[in-house]
């Protein structure tokens, strides 16, 4: 059977991480959306569907892989929003092979479509999939967790961290180089603790897995005096910089700088977060700065629930902890203050002094006091110097994306008068 991981239109509400990429390749514990669902199928053909603007970008990261042209078989499609496990493949039981949708409450987590009906759903190549276009399938509830917001990410990431390290567990062929940590490192419930090859992790760190388990990818390097604490993931290649403090429930991506104080916070690859200051239950994308000395605030000095400007709503979290969320190649400088729930664009710019508004659109220039549009041929020159300082190209899909999202995200800016 082939499986087709798919985008609905709740999309949006993973404002800013979605400008740049599906929702289904977003990190959530140690592994993204897509991989925890392939991890449910193995050994299964498979294909991708994305928003148009996004095909270039996702074939290029999913190398042999189809994206938006459905296969002439059987075909199991899935909401790329859902968090598989490795009961999913028992759960959307299709033994009978007739055309059925699978919902949770009103929304499409899968959908069969026998071979005889795929050219019923070939239009959806090009679209979201929604419940309305399968109103003649066998509708079959389901329980399985889905996702809605980016912060449902941020708040599910710790038992996500202990779900797929017992799934690495089963399925690591490698050894655990835990025997070759330093004497002078300082491992508590060294169970579980895992750690692969290549790894530098200095004299005076302390691994404390007594809450969650602490996984470290290859060639990874933790600085000394360093405390972890799990559930922990660390992404192949990134550094953990001296005197850190990493608090339960954080995943840092590949080839990222970690340091200051860490709580409750998922990283995606290639961004820096390295020097002193506080940042928790956030969300950060790729090719992120952070300048030394920033702060953000994760609950109200009232306690009271934290609302959030997205898509266009104000959205009520019932959330009384929530921090950051910053899209793909946004940066900001030193001592940045940002307030409980905010929002940065894709390649914005924050400085200055003061908290800026909750709300920043892409491509903003600013801070507190102003914000004005920033100019696209130097959001397009920094992003250029920063991925060839880790020796990756910027192509021409990368600039047309920022051309997509630039013209996608104007009427933001226009409401905000610049």
């Amino acid at each position: 059977m082939h499986i087709c991981i798919f985008e609905d239109n709740k999309y949006s509400d993973f404002e800013p991480l979605m400008f740049s990429r599906p929702v289904y390749e977003l990190l959530c514990g140690t592994f993204t959306l897509k991989e925890k669902i392939l991890h449910s199928f193995e050994n299964t053909n498979y294909s991708l569907h994305c928003r148009k603007y996004l095909q270039k970008i996702t074939e290029r990261e999913n190398p042999g892989i189809r994206v938006n042209r459905f296969p002439e078989e059987d075909c199991l499609f899935i909401n790329g929003r859902i968090l598989g496990n490795k009961d999913l493949n028992t759960i959307l039981e299709i033994s009978d092979k007739k055309k059925k949708a699978f919902i949770k409450e009103d929304q499409l987590v899968a959908v069969f479509v026998p071979r005889e009906e795929m050219n019923t759903v070939s239009n959806l190549q090009n679209e979201l999939f929604d419940l309305k276009y399968f109103t003649s399938y066998e509708i079959q509830p389901v329980d399985v967790p889905i996702a809605n917001y980016i912060w449902d990410l941020i708040n599910i990431n710790g038992d996500e961290i202990e779900n797929d390290f017992e799934l690495r567990l089963s399925s690591h062929s490698k050894l655990n180089y835990l025997n070759e940590v330093s004497a002078n490192v300082h491992c508590i419930n060294e169970d579980r603790i895992f750690i692969e090859e290549n790894v530098i992790i200095k004299p005076g760190v302390v691994l404390d897995a007594s809450a969650g388990p602490i996984y470290i990818e290859k060639n990874a390097h933790i600085y000394s005096n360093s405390v972890v604490e799990g559930p922990f993931f660390l992404g192949e290649g990134s550094i953990i910089k001296s005197a850190a403090t990493i608090y339960p429930n954080t995943s840092i991506g590949k080839i990222c700088k970690a340091g200051g104080e860490i709580d409750q916070t998922i990283m995606m690859s290639y961004s820096n977060k390295q020097h002193v200051g506080f940042l928790g239950s956030s969300y950060l994308g790729s090719w992120v700065n952070i300048g030394a000395g920033t702060n953000n605030s994760t609950l109200k000095n009232n306690y009271g629930k934290i609302k959030v400007q997205l898509n266009g709503k104000e959205i009520d979290t019932g959330l009384r902890f929530l921090g950051l969320m910053m899209g793909d190649h946004a940066k900001c400088a030193i001592s940045v203050m940002f307030n409980t729930g905010t929002i940065v664009g894709f390649a914005s710019n924050i400085f200055g002094a003061g908290f800026p508004d909750k709300y920043i659109p892409s491509f903003a220039w600013g801070g507190a006091e102003s914000l004005q549009s920033y100019n696209f041929n130097k959001a397009i020159e920094t992003a250029k110097v920063m991925t060839s300082r880790r020796k990756i190209d910027f192509t021409s899909v990368d600039e047309k994306l920022f051309e997509d999202i630039f013209s996608l995200t104007k009427s933001d800016r226009d409401k905000k008068g610049f």
